[in-house]
């Protein structure tokens, strides 16, 4: 009998060198609620990468998003203008306040959101504009920062994929007022669950500490500034506890390495599928070149939604796992409920319907990265076939 190849996974945790050192450090120094030493570390090489004024670490970036939503004071009657093609967290952290999330269409030609679509959704209930830069390829901030100005609509960023990501040389996450970022274990630096807030507008960083804080003043009664803490915003308990922040702060110390790691992993199957691609129809994830991006995904556009079902059990039978991902927000039960969608997202459910992400994560062995490759390029789409 011959042996069986391993299978190998969509995705999968990156191990920094001292996350159980860090951890056991916690657990001896008695401290392991919020704001503690790697807490204070990891911040700062958070702030150093993304290039935020303030940042503040958070349980997830779902709870980021939510502060954001609290931050700007959303509530009934106010609408939020966001892309239909983006995960439930951005819509529901609007919701959440009683506003209203928009739904609008997305660019095929990079899963972002159009910026005409948003102009033409903008009514006098809009208040912000929130943009995520899909597999951490900026959307196209020329012209939402345009459209921010000329309606004065605060830029909420999920930058969930894009840390490290720059949009013709400015980095990802600080071109909004607000942006949100994602250490969940899918992410290329992780805390397990985890997220932060990055502030760049001034005028929102002390409230974002209250908010983050439970509505209380405490972080001001801990530096010395008020003689004790009270309760004085809404607000909820935010903070990334310290267990989860000594493993992000192992994670950022090697921020660039895992960097280097997924981007040949990403240049490996840019190149070696482009001929496969054009042989059969498929579309490759094709960033332009200011775009620069993390290689937090690699993705295939299939010529149709059977071909993207055939492509998958194609990979399935070889052992490898390959996914799609979002389902657009404007056809979702939550998003028909809570949502309002001036204009069908075509766009958004045909990317949905033809898109499959190949596997890529930091330390994947190059016979995995081959297999995949192989794999891909062994699958014949039907339709040229029968052609």
């Amino acid at each position: 009998m011959g042996m069986t190849m391993e299978r190998i996974v969509f995705s999968k945790p990156y191990r920094s060198r001292n996350e159980l050192a860090n951890i056991e450090a916690v657990l001896d120094s008695g401290h392991v609620h919020g704001d503690g030493p790697f807490a204070v570390s990891a911040n700062r090489r958070l702030q150093a990468i993304s290039g935020a004024a303030r940042s503040f670490l958070t349980s997830s970036c779902t709870h980021a998003l939510e502060m954001a939503s609290l931050l700007l004071d959303l509530g009934p009657g106010h609408e939020v203008i966001l892309p239909s093609f983006t995960f439930p967290s951005a819509a529901l952290a609007v919701a959440r306040c009683g506003a209203t999330p928009v739904f609008v269409d997305i660019r095929l030609s990079s899963g972002n959101v159009d910026p005409s679509a948003i102009e033409a959704a903008i009514t006098p209930h809009t208040r912000a504009i929130s943009i995520m830069h899909y597999g951490g390829v900026g959307v196209d901030l020329d012209a939402i920062e345009a459209i921010s100005a000329k309606h004065g609509l605060p830029i909420i960023e999920d930058n969930a994929h894009g840390l490290g990501g720059r949009w013709r040389g400015r980095r990802l996450g600080t071109a909004g007022a607000l942006g949100a970022q994602s250490f969940h274990d899918t992410k290329n630096v992780h805390s397990g669950e985890g997220g932060a807030l990055l502030v760049n507008d001034v005028n929102l960083m002390e409230r974002a500490e209250v908010i983050r804080d439970g509505g209380t003043n405490r972080s001001r009664f801990l530096r010395g500034h008020v003689d004790k803490y009270t309760w004085i915003d809404i607000g909820s308990r935010y903070l990334m506890g310290e267990l989860n922040a000594a493993v992000l702060d192992s994670q950022l110390a090697e921020f660039e390495s895992i960097q280097s790691m997924r981007q040949a992993i990403w240049d490996t199957y840019s190149s070696s599928l482009a001929d496969w691609a054009k042989n059969v129809g498929v579309e490759l994830m094709s960033p332009p070149a200011h775009a620069e991006h993390p290689a937090h995904l690699f993705y295939v556009l299939m010529p149709s939604h059977d071909e993207q079902l055939g492509l998958l059990a194609h990979l399935r039978a070889l052992g490898i796992t390959g996914s799609f991902h979002y389902v657009p927000l404007d056809s979702s039960p939550a998003g028909l409920r809570y949502g309002r969608t001036p204009q069908e997202c075509r766009v958004s459910e045909d990317f949905s319907r033809r898109l499959v992400r190949l596997p890529l994560w930091a330390g994947m062995p190059d016979d995995f990265v081959s297999r995949v490759v192989e794999g891909v390029g062994t699958y014949q789409c039907a339709e040229r076939i029968l052609a």
